[in-house]
C-alpha cells in the first residue's frame, strides 16, 4: 500500500500546522506559537480551537519580515 496517496506536499497545502509551518520555515515551533498567539497575527487561522497557518500568508509575512 502507497502511504502518499492523500497526502498533500506542503508547498500546495493552504493551511499548515504549527509543526508543519516550523518544518517549512526553519523557524523554532515555539516561536510559531508565540506569533499566533499574538493579536493581530495576518497569517493565523482558528479552525474552533485550533491554530493553523494560512501558508501564503505566512510566506508574505516571512519575506518581508527583518528580524522574527
Amino acid at each position: 500500500m502507497d502511504n502518499s496517496i492523500g497526502k498533500v506536499p506542503i508547498h500546495l497545502k493552504m493551511t499548515l500546522t504549527a509543526k508543519e509551518a516550523a518544518e517549512y520555515s526553519n523557524i523554532g515551533i515555539n516561536k510559531i506559537d508565540s506569533m499566533l498567539r499574538s493579536p493581530n497575527c495576518p497569517f493565523v487561522l482558528f479552525v474552533g480551537s485550533k491554530k493553523l497557518v494560512k501558508r501564503k500568508e505566512f510566506e508574505q509575512y516571512i519575506s518581508q519580515a527583518l528580524v522574527i
